[in-house]
């Protein structure tokens, strides 16, 4: 905030001894009260801490970074991506829970955060008591893919196939209840089918395996499918978006090749510790929704497969409630357990 300029003041001699001393004391806190423009500077001059529970460049710590480099550019504030992997985001997301709520420390976290619940019997925190949500930062898509073998161009002649083979093929996942794993449960219960789950411990290890016809097929984000698609290494037969993409319009959504109300993405949201002031959360808000709206940085999500959404505090509560609840339901139909 530039030095507020105080007009030359012409006093009465008897009362200029009062007025440096009341200039000395007090005016400096007075400046000191005066509101900067809302959402011209962070919480206070430290640091910003985004907690990242997940390794570095996966969608979360890419979101991280972007975020975090135009915070520091718009409030001249020094912001740090802390990377505390483990234990499928419990460690960082504890972290965040148990810091001071003042709007220095901040968790980007994604669907890893609505489903731990389900999956384990202790979870240090609650993701409805234990933050603040301040903003839904948009979403990355994820792609049904089948190595190019399997008889099927749409979802309907791979749901036709799977029934054909009940329990005979088998698919892959990153990892037991994470997102790709989930989706593919979720068409499992809705379309009837059976197929066996192979999990991997990466993206690539599925993905790898898919296009070496080791596995049938599974959901892979489409950032990591469309490529090997182009190459014609693997089929993508549609995306478990709501709505087709702008990035991929030629892709049909699941809902609307017949599996009704069938929508599964990779969601990335900002939240900060329960009992942050509303007045923070509300600053961080605006801004990151002035962010959001920057062509570059959409152009540079776009590049990540990532879809930039924005939003209330009060839709990202919404949206977690309602996701908790999906995946809770999901996960207990299947009988799925973290290990």
């Amino acid at each position: 905030m530039k030095p507020t300029k105080i007009r030359e003041l012409t006093i009465v001699n008897p009362f200029r001894k009062w007025w440096s001393w009341f200039s000395l004391l007090w005016l400096p806190i007075l400046l000191g009260a005066i509101p900067d423009s809302a959402g011209a500077q962070g919480p206070s001059s430290h640091a910003i801490t985004i907690v990242v529970p997940y390794s570095a460049g996966t969608g979360p710590d890419v979101m991280a970074r972007d975020i975090g480099e135009e915070l520091q550019k718009r409030w001249n504030q020094a912001v740090v991506v802390d990377n505390k992997a483990g234990a499928s985001g419990n460690i960082g997301t504890q972290i965040v829970a148990r810091a001071a709520p003042d709007g220095h420390t901040l968790l980007m976290t994604s669907n890893n955060f609505t489903t731990t619940v389900s999956l384990f019997n202790n979870v240090p925190y609650d993701p409805i008591k234990s933050f603040e949500p301040i903003i839904g930062l948009g979403a990355g898509a994820l792609a049904l893919c089948v190595h190019p073998s399997v008889p099927a161009t749409n979802v309907k002649e791979f749901i036709a196939y799977a029934r054909l083979h009940q329990g005979e093929l088998n698919y892959a996942s990153p990892g037991i209840g994470g997102p790709h794993h989930l989706a593919m449960e979720l068409l499992k219960q809705v379309t009837h089918i059976d197929i066996r789950h192979v999990p991997y411990r990466s993206s690539a290890g599925a993905a790898q395996d898919i296009v070496g016809g080791h596995v049938t097929g599974g959901f892979l984000s489409l950032s990591i499918a469309a490529p090997l698609a182009r190459s014609n290494s693997l089929r993508i037969l549609g995306v478990a978006s709501k709505e087709r993409l702008p990035t991929a319009p030629e892709l049909p959504t699941l809902a609307e090749q017949g599996v009704g109300g069938f929508e599964a993405e990779l969601w990335f949201g900002l939240l900060a510790p329960a009992g942050t002031p509303r007045e923070i959360i509300a600053r961080y808000n605006d801004v990151i929704n002035e962010i959001a709206r920057e062509p570059y940085v959409v152009e540079l999500a776009a590049k990540q497969g990532i879809e930039i959404r924005g939003g209330t505090p009060d839709q990202l509560a919404e949206f977690l409630a309602r996701d908790i609840a999906t995946w809770r339901a999901v996960v207990k139909e299947a009988g799925i357990k973290a290990e």
